[in-house]
């Protein structure tokens, strides 16, 4: 007799907000490590860094049965110095990568999709942190993107500034454009900066 193992239940609503909770932290910090430690092989153990102490972190949430139940995507935007914000730790769950039809909440304003960001979880997930920033007062808005998805980042209205190495990997400085990203009214309270990591973190 065979037999055959369900595939993984995926919900297709999902909620774009910030990990303030403790099950989000822990599942926020736990796929950072599955994408970056364990999928990509970038750290050794941990990604946590420095940055995490001013990050704010945002989650993609998916629900069961009505009630939010998984973190499914991950990102974290920081100031840097006024005015100028960097995205970074871009992550999506390996079975919700690929999912293009989903509803959301959380995300725009008045509920009517933008596009293209309407059209995976990831590109949510990058309007979600730029218009973040930009309702904080960001002027710029930057990321390292690896090379491979670059022409990722330019359908969602990033130009390339210039290319280098980080981590042994070939990556390019790119910076959003802004005009495609209205300040969102959905923005954090001020008092959420990095409530995610509360001890001293290691530079890897």
């Amino acid at each position: 007799m065979i037999i055959e193992v369900p595939p993984p239940y995926k919900n297709e609503h999902l909620h774009f907000g910030f990990a303030q909770v403790g099950w989000q932290l822990g599942q926020y910090r736990a796929l950072r490590r599955r994408v970056f430690c364990d999928e990509q092989r970038l750290f050794v153990g941990t990604d946590e860094d420095e940055l995490d102490r001013r990050a704010t972190p945002i989650v993609a949430v998916a629900s069961c049965m009505g009630a939010p139940d998984q973190v499914v995507g991950v990102v974290r935007i920081d100031e840097r110095t006024p005015g100028v914000w960097y995205g970074g730790r871009l992550g999506v769950a390996p079975d919700y990568r690929r999912t293009a039809r989903f509803t959301i909440t959380g995300l725009f304003d008045g509920g009517q999709p933008v596009g293209p960001f309407d059209t995976s979880v990831g590109a949510a997930l990058i309007y979600k942190a730029v218009s973040t920033a930009k309702a904080r007062g960001a002027r710029r808005f930057l990321a390292n993107v690896q090379a491979q998805n670059v022409p990722f980042f330019e359908r969602m209205h990033w130009k390339v500034l210039f290319e280098e190495n980080l981590f042994g990997l070939p990556h390019a400085r790119m910076a959003a454009d802004l005009a495609h990203y209205p300040a969102a009214r959905l923005a954090p309270p001020p008092n959420l900066l990095a409530p995610a990591f509360h001890l001293p973190m290691r530079l890897l």
